[in-house]
């Protein structure tokens, strides 16, 4: 091939470039004539707001705590003021705070935190329909605090009957409208490759894969790693609302220095340096998948199998279909054994048998073809659905 050859884009040359043309034209002016003649794609809501006011308990305590017990670290996260510490014996009304320790009794001396102080606790009361609080609860008082949501409830598609206060929401019009003419890009590959189906395409595998490394590094490097190595960085960034008494566990080093590993692939003379931990990863995975599999492929293959032939209920009243059902699986599991059973000539019985096999095996297959062409069919219609009923409100 020589440089000045290029790859050829579908569409793109003399007539059938005019062709594309013609039908995008045609294909905009539909989406006009069916937005201002059927209302195509418009969502309208209704928004409402919300208020709510901050009300504040403040209790005033006094009380021994293990030192390194939940409640020690929640009180301390909450402000309240630590006197001491010292190495006593728990009042009797402490003993139920010292973490689930049932080695603790009254007679035991641990090291204590005495904290004393003020004990600050907020909640959110929410107004009614018509805006006004209910009375504060008994021991509660009311800050100066009021935060107000607003909120939306969305009308059905093509409600006529709308709401004085409806107001179409435009980015969810929008992106009824964007998902209406992806749609049809991706469906335009039915009369051929073309410009509009490769832009699709390359939106969705764009936007998919954007999103699942987005999702892939919160759930696993955040949500997993670093929670538990920097417990109160990920508090202050992603999880403001992390257990107090969340500590830090040294063993997830292990996994910090081999993701390290991991990375040094990217390195021009430092490759090597993955293949530790990609072989961590590899033969872990392989134990774990070998006993899933183990158990779903092959245990419970043999579970099913085994069925009693003579179903009895219990109150050991004959069950005719259950019993059908075990004999038929057993007979076709061994017509399928005796087909792959390769030691003996298929000939006479053994032929016959095999033969019942393979017509066993042509019927799973075909139920399995079926079931996935159903699963396809079904994701079709599912599009048909939202573009008549979501975007031309025509059902």
């Amino acid at each position: 091939m020589s440089q000045h050859d290029t790859t050829h884009v579908p569409g793109t040359t003399g007539g059938g470039l005019i062709g594309w043309v013609v039908g995008l034209l045609v294909l905009v002016a539909g989406m006009v004539v069916a937005g201002f003649m059927l209302d195509a794609g418009q969502v309208w809501v209704v928004p409402e707001t919300q208020s709510y006011r901050m009300l504040e308990q403040v209790d005033q305590i006094d009380i021994w705590v293990p030192e390194d017990s939940p409640q020690a670290k929640s009180l301390d996260a909450q402000g309240v003021p630590l006197v001491q510490s010292v190495v006593r014996a728990l009042e009797p009304e402490s003993l139920e705070l010292a973490g689930g320790d049932k080695t603790i009794t009254s007679t035991t001396k641990v090291m204590s935190s005495h904290f004393v102080g003020a004990l600050v606790t907020d909640d959110w009361q929410k107004a009614d329909a018509s805006g006004l609080f209910e009375a504060a609860p008994s021991g509660w008082k009311v800050t100066d605090q009021i935060s107000e949501w607003e909120t939306v409830t969305q009308l059905p598609p093509g409600s006529v009957d709308r709401p004085a206060n409806a107001v179409m929401s435009w980015n969810r019009t929008i992106g009824v409208w964007l998902a209406a003419i992806l749609t049809l890009c991706i469906m335009s590959f039915l009369i051929g490759d073309n410009p509009f189906y490769k832009t699709a395409e390359a939106l969705v595998i764009g936007a998919s894969a954007a999103y699942w490394m987005v999702y892939s590094f919160y759930t696993g490097i955040v949500d997993k790693l670093l929670v538990n190595l920097w417990p109160g960085l990920v508090r202050g960034w992603t999880t403001p609302g992390l257990a107090d008494d969340w500590e830090w566990k040294w063993i997830y080093i292990i996994p910090l220095i081999l993701s390290i590993m991991l990375v040094c692939r990217l390195l021009p003379k430092g490759g090597w340096i993955a293949r530790w931990p990609l072989a961590f990863i590899i033969g872990a995975t392989a134990g774990f998948r070998l006993l899933a599999h183990l158990e779903s492929d092959f245990l419970l293959q043999i579970k099913g199998t085994i069925k009693p032939l003579w179903a009895v209920d219990t109150a050991d009243a004959f069950m005719f279909w259950p019993s059908i059902s075990a004999i038929v699986i057993l007979l076709s599991v061994l017509a399928c054994l005796v087909y792959f059973f390769f030691s003996m000539e298929h000939k006479g019985f053994v032929g016959k048998t095999a033969r019942g096999g393979i017509l066993v095996l042509m019927v799973t297959f075909g139920a399995a073809f079926g079931l996935t062409v159903m699963g396809r069919i079904t994701l079709l219609t599912e599009r048909f659905d939202f573009l008549f009923k979501d975007w031309l409100h025509l059902l």
